[in-house]
Parts: structure tokens; sequence; C-alpha cells
């Protein structure tokens, strides 16, 4: 049999080269216990000789509507899901469950608007799980045109027609001032996730009220409600952006204690930025928490095994994720924003202020 270079070989291919029927050549790569052996050897030999690779797993999974398997996807490079602490600790979990279900998942993954499109409509996938920190909105209107369950984390549109799980970063936050201020602390500095693609350093309260980003918003929220009904005036708390990484948190932290008034208490709206923090107070002869209080948000695995053991805000990821893959699998479905609650988990680095 002569074929085409640019026709794909195809089992009824396989199947007359060996001249059998194709329901019996399906057999051989499916079920192939119940073809005799000297069948299945024509069949393979055939198959080998015409460069047949085997049947279409992904075509035949989605013909059947169920492939057992989650797409977790956000509009970042595919580090993210690996270097990012937050989104590590969110995948471990996601991971446990499908583990436990024998179901898998699938990271999409992409910075440009072209190629997430791609790959969300490409991914072989029961469903989504979005990774709305940055581009959510974005994130999310392209995986309506799949049709397949998703649920949105840390998004922060308003259209409650969005299926979203969230964390009450409003109250979370709270808590930690408060915890601060129940030990004595009265200046105090807050260190925070972006709230925009370019602004970094000292902030207003009128750019953070404006921020893009509604989790550094809603944090800011939660911190201020618990000074203000202390009596301690919004403009009294120095607001510093950092963009997320060491070098921006060490740079502020340099510009709060530059003064012999600086902060004796750190509000730190993530647990990378709180130990970042951290590592620079130990390297300018600050003791933790002796001369100054951290408290980060999130409650990361790397939180409780830092030195000092981190105080912080803890997401109750298990429970995230559990709701999570139970919709993108088509199970029960989030109706519009899941707004669990977050625990404060008191360590180390807090204590009375000197």
């Amino acid at each position: 049999m002569v074929t085409s270079s640019h026709t794909p070989i195809r089992l009824r291919d396989v199947a007359r080269e060996a001249g059998v029927s194709q329901g019996t050549a399906s057999n051989v790569f499916n079920r192939p216990d119940m073809v005799r052996e000297e069948v299945r050897k024509r069949v393979l030999q055939a198959a080998e000789k015409l460069g047949y690779a085997g049947p279409n797993v992904a075509g035949r999974l989605l013909r059947a509507g169920k492939v057992n398997a989650v797409g977790v996807a956000a509009i970042e490079p595919l580090s993210y899901f690996f270097e990012d602490l937050w989104a590590r600790h969110l995948l471990s979990e996601i991971s446990k469950i499908c583990d436990a279900q024998g179901a898998g998942v699938a990271l999409v993954s992409a910075v440009s608007d072209e190629r997430l499109d791609w790959n969300i409509q490409s991914a072989v996938v029961d469903g989504f799980i979005l990774l709305c920190v940055e581009g959510g909105e974005r994130l999310v209107d392209i995986t309506r045109a799949r049709k397949l369950p998703y649920v949105a984390l840390a998004i922060g549109a308003a259209d409650s027609n969005i299926p979203a799980i969230c964390v009450n970063n409003i109250d979370g936050a709270r808590l930690a001032a408060e915890h601060l201020l129940s030990l004595g602390h009265r200046r105090f500095g807050i260190l925070s996730t972006l709230i925009d693609d370019d602004c970094i350093g000292l902030v207003s309260e009128a750019q953070m009220r404006d921020a893009r980003y509604s989790t550094s918003r809603d944090r800011a929220i939660g911190y201020w409600q618990a000074l203000e009904t202390a009596g301690i005036a919004i403009a009294d708390t120095p607001i510093m952006v950092t963009q997320e990484d060491e070098k921006s948190t060490h740079a502020n932290m340099a510009k709060l204690f530059s003064g012999s008034d600086h902060p004796t208490a750190l509000l730190a709206m993530s647990d990378k930025i709180a130990m970042w923090a951290v590592d620079w107070l130990f390297r300018n002869g600050f003791t933790v928490p002796t001369d100054v209080s951290v408290v980060g948000f999130d409650g990361v695995p790397e939180s409780a095994v830092a030195t000092p053991k981190l105080t912080t805000i803890e997401q109750p990821m298990a429970e995230i994720a559990r709701l999570a893959v139970e919709a993108a699998l088509g199970g029960l479905q989030v109706e519009g924003r899941r707004i669990l609650p977050a625990k404060l988990v008191v360590r180390q680095t807090t204590a009375p202020p000197p």
C-alpha cells in the first residue's frame, strides 16, 4: 500500500494492511486481551510498517466527554507555578486532591494573549482552575469560550457571575494589625504587594485605594480598619509598595528604617515579603521580634520553617483547592463569589515593642 507522505496514517489503513477489520485493529490498541496473539502481532507489524503511532488518545477521551484532568491556568510563564510561594503551595494542595482521586493536572500558562488563547483551547482537561492574580478578567474571558467548568482564584473583578473562591483579605489583614496592637505596638509600616504595573516605593492612601490589584487594596483596608480603631491615623503609617522580590523589599526597608522613629511593627502583604524583610533586619543589626515584629500573609509552608518562624495570616489552602478541584472536574459548582476566612497563626516574629 502506497500513501502520500502528507496523508496521516489512520487506523483503517493499518486494518487494511493487516487484512483485518477496523474493529479488530482497534482492539489491538485498546483491548489487546481480546485479540489472538498472531493477529495482534500482524496488526502491530502493519502499524510499524506504515508509521502509525497509535490511536489519538486525546481525541478519544474528548469524544467520551471526560478526561479526568484539571487545567490550572495563569497569565504567567510556567516558572511561576514553581517559583512563587503562593502558587506552589496551591499547586501542591491541588495535586494532593487529584492524586487521591486518580485525576491529572495540566499547567496552562502563557504571557501573550494569543498563546494563552491557544493553550486554553487545546488543553485536554475537564475544567479549569484560574489563578487570577493578574489579568484575571482576560483569563476568564478566554476560558469561558471553552464552555467547560471553571473557577477563579484571587480575582478582583466585580462581576458576580464569575465563579470565584477568595480569601477574606480585609478580615485577615485586620487580624494581623489587631495582633500587633494587642502587643502594644503604635508605630507601623506596611510592605505591600503590587498595586499596578508601574508603582513602587512610598504611596499615598489615595493611590492604594485606587489600586488595580484588589488583593493589595483589600489588605491595606483591613490594616487601616484596625489601626484607625486604635486611634492611629492612616497618614501616620507609611505604605511601601514592593515588586514582590528581594531587591525592592530590601530597598523599601532601607527607607523605612532610615530614621530613629522607624516602625516597631511591619505588616507584610505576603509571606515572601515578610521573610525578605526579616532578612534585611538581621543583616542591618536589628533583632526579630525584640526590636521589630513582623507579620506575613498567606501561610505558605516556608513560613513555618523560617528562622525565626513567621507569624502570618494563613489562607485555608487545602479547602480552596478542594472546592476548586471539585468544580473543575464537573462536580459541585461555585456560585458567584465564595469567600473563605483566613486565620492568625502566631509564631516567633511578634512580641511587645522594645
